[in-house]
């Protein structure tokens, strides 16, 4: 009998710069990679049709996650709770994609590391003047079959993102 191990892991590290010049690094913190991640790379390895990152998702969330602790996510997790996210196509978005040595430092070989950088500016995201995005989850999705799936999810209290900020979100994903 095959027994499900811990990898593939993960975990993202937010860097916000606001508007007026303050920073704030929220450090590294633990993320889930979701069930929909495996299939999609036993599709790959099966010869299917299957694609890497196609869109990132970020979701306003629960508001229930601004007070700790709140309910971690489960692997089974195949959306945002978010019924209207707003979506980047990775075509439309300031994002890269680098292998990472076992060190964690970025490499041109090929390793089981990956990191995923995206920069999200607030003037980009559907909010008025004077007004912030609640961003309380994100989601990285490939596809299969000309079908979504989920690959990574991240839940966390609210970060307020206005016009003239920009967040970093790195994201490492271990395979």
């Amino acid at each position: 009998m095959m027994t499900r191990k811990a990898l593939p892991e993960g975990k993202y590290r937010d860097h916000l710069v606001y508007a007026d010049g303050r920073v704030v690094d929220y450090g590294w913190r633990c993320n889930v990679i979701v069930d929909q991640c495996r299939q999609l790379l036993a599709a790959f390895m099966q010869g299917q049709a299957a694609s890497g990152i196609q869109r990132i998702s970020l979701g306003r969330g629960d508001t229930s996650w601004d007070s700790l602790p709140y309910e971690a996510p489960v692997p089974s997790t195949s959306s945002l709770m978010d019924s209207s996210p707003h979506d980047i196509a990775v075509a439309d978005a300031e994002m890269s994609i680098s292998f990472l040595d076992i060190s964690g430092n970025t490499t041109s070989d090929v390793h089981s590391r990956i990191e995923v950088s995206v920069t999200i500016e607030g003037d980009s995201l559907p909010i008025g003047s004077g007004e912030t995005f609640p961003l309380r989850e994100f989601a990285l999705y490939g596809e299969l079959n000309s079908n979504d799936y989920m690959i990574d999810y991240v839940r966390h209290g609210v970060i307020h993102i206005g016009q003239g900020d920009v967040l970093t979100r790195r994201v490492r994903l271990v395979f």
